[in-house]
C-alpha cells in the first residue's frame, strides 16, 4: 500500500489527519505527518521525513502531500523525491487527502494522479441554494 505523508505548516496536517480518519471510518495505518516550522533545523526535518518515509514504505511507495509550493514543507518534500519511489504533490487539501487515501491501494503513478485530480475536482465555487 502507498504510504502517505502529509508535509505542511505547524499543525495543518494533524488537523487533516483527524478529518481523514473521520472520514474513512478507519484507521489509516499508511498514512503520517510531519509538522514544519521555519525554526526548525532543516537537516532535523529531513533526517524526520526520511524516518517517516521509512516507516511507511512497504515497497509501495510513498506520497508527500505539502501545503503552499515555495515554503519549508514543500522544499524538503522536493529534496525527498525519488522518481517512482517517493512522489510529491502541493497544494494538499482534504479531498486531495481523501482521494489518495481511496487509491493508495493502487500503485504510486495512480495515487500521485487521483490525489491530483481530487484536490482539483474539491475546489468549487459554491451558490446559494434555492430556499422554499
Amino acid at each position: 500500500m502507498v504510504g502517505i505523508i502529509i508535509v505542511t505548516h505547524y499543525s495543518m496536517g494533524e488537523a487533516l489527519m483527524t478529518c481523514a480518519q473521520h472520514i474513512m471510518g478507519r484507521p489509516l495505518p499508511n498514512l503520517g505527518q510531519l509538522a514544519v516550522s521555519k525554526a526548525d533545523e532543516p537537516d532535523e526535518v529531513l533526517r524526520r521525513a526520511q524516518a517517516l518515509i521509512d516507516e511507511l514504505d512497504d515497497g509501495s511507495g510513498v506520497l508527500l502531500l505539502t501545503d503552499i509550493y515555495g515554503g519549508t514543507p514543500s522544499n524538503v518534500a522536493n529534496r525527498l523525491i525519488s522518481a517512482g519511489k517517493v512522489e510529491a504533490v502541493a497544494g494538499v487539501n482534504l479531498p486531495m487527502l481523501v482521494r489518495a487515501l481511496s487509491y493508495s491501494h493502487q500503485s504510486l503513478d495512480i495515487a500521485v494522479s487521483k490525489a491530483i485530480t481530487g484536490g482539483l475536482e474539491g475546489v468549487l465555487y459554491m451558490l446559494p441554494s434555492s430556499q422554499p
